[in-house]
């Protein structure tokens, strides 16, 4: 059976001269697995070519993406094609939906003849929604099963980062050709790390495994000097880590709760596919952000043939977080087994300018990479000084036919 994570246990990564990398590893199927899938046009597979791991891995299209609406899950339309055989929307709101396609997928932000006489910097998304006069169904799924944003927020905010979103998501969903917009690595995600690993040992990079009680030392003046661990100190000018490392630097921004449950069969009403992403949109739960339902089994070589994983998420909103999850925990049909897991979100509140110290932000609930790798991302200015440029030849990243 290959696993879903790598295993072991807490680890420090020590970097080419400069800085360290702290990190806890998984182990395993535990309270901190995450099982994510990858937009096959976005960032983090830009980031996997620019950086050259693409020659350790393998991918695999991901066979669907759906979304919940009134009790029931539905494929989601990614264009005006799909949008007019799409069940998800009656005979009128069609018509609708594909000339809101048709207007994005000819935007091009450099040309102003495909911007219809409208500025996307400066109106909002609710705006450009109602010009094509979309119901609250279908800016449900565009929101947030093309766009992928987790709340309702994006409304008041400027179209056009909604635009660019959705071509992505049409055009990830063109790439392969498949069911759905999202690429997942063969054996799962502990291979990225261990493609990070290889691509750093050619480099000089070396890795420090399994060292407990990592402790981030200081010096008089308050910057970092290196981390400690069994009386060994690995000196370095900067350190990146998770907020468990630096607890006093961070504050609490929410709470997630997943449910992590194995089965013996697909999710029902998905075509029995493999592998699927169903993401729940607030309004159809009355929440206040999104619950994702991710599902993974033996065609990522990630659990035995007839097995199945699915991950249930959501950020927690009452003081009940486990009965939260019941809509999604409902489509997964007889589940044979399952873990619940409660954990605190952080985000970094320290200045890196002047300790040195570059802190991410948690995993939230969602089961794509597209707000983690933003969070990288940024990370890398910050530590940097540089926008990494990411127009890159994403042939390299080719998924796996069967």
């Amino acid at each position: 059976m290959a696993e879903v994570q790598g295993s072991g246990k807490a680890s420090c990564v020590s970097g080419v001269q400069q800085g360290l990398q702290c990190r806890h590893g998984s182990q395993g199927i535990n309270a901190r697995s995450k099982l994510q899938f990858m937009m096959a046009n976005g960032a983090l597979v830009r980031v996997l070519v620019h950086t050259d791991v693409t020659k350790y891995l393998l991918f695999k299209a991901v066979d669907g993406s759906f979304v919940y609406k009134q009790g029931k899950i539905y494929k989601v339309p990614s264009n005006d094609v799909e949008a007019v055989k799409s069940t998800l929307m009656g005979l009128f709101e069609k018509r609708r939906a594909r000339n809101f396609f048709i207007f994005v997928q000819s935007y091009d932000e450099e040309d102003s003849r495909t911007h219809e006489g409208m500025d996307l910097r400066t109106i909002s998304t609710k705006e450009l929604f109602s010009k094509y006069g979309l119901d609250d169904n279908t800016i449900d799924f565009v929101g947030h099963s093309l766009a992928l944003h987790r709340d309702d927020r994006f409304l008041l905010e400027p179209a056009l980062d909604t635009v660019k979103r959705v071509k992505l998501y049409a055009e990830s969903m063109a790439r392969f050709q498949g069911g759905s917009p999202y690429i997942y690595p063969l054996y799962g995600l502990g291979e990225l790390p261990q493609a990070f690993a290889r691509l750093s040992a050619v480099h000089g990079g070396t890795y420090m495994l399994g060292k407990p009680d990592c402790k981030v030392e200081f010096d008089e003046m308050g910057q970092v000097r290196g981390v400690t661990s069994e009386g060994e100190t690995a000196r370095a000018k900067k350190v990146v880590c998770d907020p468990s490392y630096l607890p006093n630097k961070v504050r609490r921004v929410g709470k997630v709760v997943r449910a992590i449950c194995f089965m013996s069969h697909p999710i029902p009403n998905t075509d029995d596919i493999d592998s699927v992403q169903i993401i729940l949109p607030q309004k159809q739960l009355g929440r206040r952000s999104d619950m994702y339902v991710f599902c993974c089994s033996h065609s990522h070589n990630v659990a035995p043939r007839g097995k199945y994983i699915a991950f249930v998420s959501a950020e927690v909103e009452t003081d009940a977080p486990e009965a939260e999850l019941e809509p999604g925990l409902a489509l997964l049909g007889l589940i044979d087994e399952r873990i619940i897991d409660i954990y605190d979100m952080y985000e970094p509140v320290n200045e890196s300018s002047l300790d040195n110290c570059f802190i991410s932000k948690s995993y939230d609930p969602t089961t794509h990479f597209e707000s983690t790798v933003k969070d990288v991302l940024a990370m890398y200015t910050r530590i940097t000084g540089k926008i990494l440029d990411l127009s890159v030849d994403l042939s390299a990243a080719s998924a796996a036919e069967d």
